[in-house]
């Protein structure tokens, strides 16, 4: 006779896994009932509570987590390990492996068949038996596994019916080569004073890789399992509902770890994470999906700082709205030379005020990140080339210039202290041209008139550069701005060019094509591309040529177009060359 499931319980019914929550009656309903709560959180109709009678508490914060079913409810039968990974592995060798003699395939018999099966499902590496029932190591009858599958390497035993972490301790005992191991998926019970894991160090002291995504483990309950794996370098610990980290117990593997990942979880800030800067190995830091919006909670607290080993960082998907992040990444991140940024708020319109479509909007967002950061390699999975850099910072420096235009000259240094750049980037490429538009009453003869700075290159007096500048009505015509700029320089009127230099930037065309923003299925190459950017070396020179960025520049074409309606504002800086 079948015996009614307790606590603690792992159930699967027709695929769906659950855990027992609750065993007993519910007011208004005869009998008792099972209250589960599914691996699935979607599956569920509520959270524990029924008609206002809360009967228990799920560790998903989802609202439909939870459900009633009734214990005479069929169950599926658990699996012990060997038999899982025979049943998997030993049918899909039948499906491919034949013998054939003059086109026939032989079938084998008795022990020459079974012999060739376990010689095929030992010469196994890679095993995955996610969602295989599996609640135990062994089952009467059932093949030691240290014999049967010994040169398993990579093992994934995600969304099974572990019930104690002991259990997957006593299944990596008997694997002397594996790697990597991923328990995603499972609910453990009572991880803190599992016994299995005491004493669990030789028995997963090779294990390099560990992922516990979807465990809905506390942080200190993932650290005391961690810190079990004295070889770890890759701990995976996504979608877990984590807000903060307590002071770590990650310590006693900080020359080992060298990349963490806490993707979908609930922090905020980068400082829920700070107790991760003592770990000085970490090179890879991933927190992709989170709810992050600012490095601290109060913009008075002292920014984090995190270890110089710490390279690459992925703050994708997150609701960052202020470019003062990014200002702030390369105090918190010194070693950060890669970074992906994207679909964050500030990156999605990194610049309202003057981005005008999409595609200008994905451009300039690209160009304000690595302006902003002296020391970044990689882009969102793209290497960022010296002629990149070259042009990104250019741009930026012209747009800090159109926002200095319009603000007063008194209110400049507030703009400036919102670019740290500001100043090495005026070192390099020189200040940016400042074309600030005055308020003047349009019925003074100061409001009809621009201020236009000429300059022509002499050919008699080679490589000087003569200036002058005049005040023009804006109703002259470009004939009649010909006939000034003549008599300015000794030249002939109507064998003047006139080239009007806006002081901005225009894209190359092309452009769009090359700085895009990757696609999820590039993160499988992120390794790869990590750290693979080198620094070419020398000084950055200002090519508008062949730079992805050019200078704008507009020629007056002869004709009765008036000056107002071919420059902008009441100043411009007009080139004059002889035909």
């Amino acid at each position: 006779m079948a015996t009614t499931p307790k606590v603690g319980d792992r159930l699967s019914y027709d695929g769906a896994v659950c855990t027992v929550r609750y065993v007993g009656e519910v007011s208004g309903t005869s009998g008792s009932w099972l209250g589960v709560e599914w691996d699935d959180p979607a599956r569920g109709k509520h959270d524990g509570s029924h008609k206002g009678v809360r009967y228990f508490t799920c560790l998903s914060k989802s609202a439909t987590a939870a459900s009633f079913v009734r214990p005479t409810r069929p169950i599926e039968k658990p699996q012990s390990f060997v038999r899982a990974v025979t049943e998997k592995y030993a049918s899909e060798l039948e499906k491919t492996i034949e013998i054939r003699f003059s086109n026939k395939v032989a079938e084998e018999v008795g022990f020459e068949k079974i012999q060739r099966k376990q010689a095929q499902l030992s010469e196994l590496r890679a095993v995955i038996v996610d969602g295989a029932r599996i609640a135990t190591a062994y089952f009467e009858g059932d093949g030691p596994i240290r014999e049967t599958f010994p040169k398993i390497v990579e093992l994934d035993l995600s969304r099974n019916l572990f019930q104690k972490i002991g259990t997957v301790v006593d299944i990596c005992s008997e694997l002397p080569v594996l790697r990597s191991l991923r328990l995603n998926g499972n609910r453990f019970q009572d991880i803190l004073h599992d016994e299995g894991l005491e004493n669990a160090e030789s028995s997963l002291q090779n294990i390099k890789d560990l992922a516990l995504d979807e465990t809905l483990m506390s942080w200190e309950e993932i650290c005391h399992i961690a810190t079990k794996f004295k070889a770890l370098s890759t701990l995976s610990s996504s979608a877990n509902q984590l807000f903060s980290l307590p002071q770590t117990q990650l310590l006693t593997l900080s020359s080992t770890l060298t990349s963490l990942d806490l993707e979908f979880n609930n922090f905020t800030t980068i400082a829920d994470v700070s107790s991760l800067a003592a770990l000085t190995s970490l090179r890879n830091l991933h927190l992709k999906g989170n709810f992050i919006t600012t490095i601290t909670q109060n913009p008075s607290d002292e920014l984090p700082i995190f270890s110089e080993s710490l390279k690459y960082l992925d703050v994708s998907y997150n609701q960052v709205s202020s470019w003062e992040f990014v200002d702030a990444l390369p105090t918190c991140f010194p070693g950060m030379t890669s970074l992906r940024f994207s679909h964050n708020p500030i990156y999605d319109n990194p610049d309202p005020q003057f981005s005008t479509n999409s595609k200008a909007i994905t451009e300039e967002a690209y160009m304000f990140t690595v302006g902003r950061l002296a020391n970044l390699k990689i882009l969102n999975f793209a290497t960022i080339s010296n002629t990149d850099r070259q042009d990104a910072e250019m741009f930026y420096l012209g747009r800090i210039g159109k926002h200095l235009a319009t603000v007063p000259e008194d209110k400049e240094a507030e703009i400036i202290k919102q670019h740290r750049r500001y100043a090495e980037l005026c070192e390099l490429y020189g200040p940016p041209v400042v074309n600030r538009q005055k308020e003047i009453n349009p019925a003074f003869l100061e409001a009809r008139l621009v201020t236009v700075h000429f300059t022509f290159h002499s050919k008699d007096k080679e490589g000087e550069i003569l200036e002058r500048t005049t005040r023009i009505p804006k109703s002259f015509d470009i004939y009649a701005v010909k006939g000034i700029a003549g008599k300015l320089f000794g030249l002939k009127p109507l064998g003047v060019r006139l080239t009007w230099e806006t002081g901005e930037w225009d894209p190359v065309g092309g452009f769009d094509d090359e700085v895009e923003d990757s696609s999820d299925e590039e993160e499988e190459q992120e390794q790869a591309e990590i750290g693979e950017a080198t620094d070419t070396g020398g000084d950055a020179q200002v090519d508008t040529k062949t730079g992805k960025w050019v200078k704008r520049e507009v020629e007056l074409q002869d004709g009765p177009r008036q000056l107002g309606f071919c420059v902008d504002g009441l100043e411009a800086k007009i080139r004059v060359e002889a035909r």
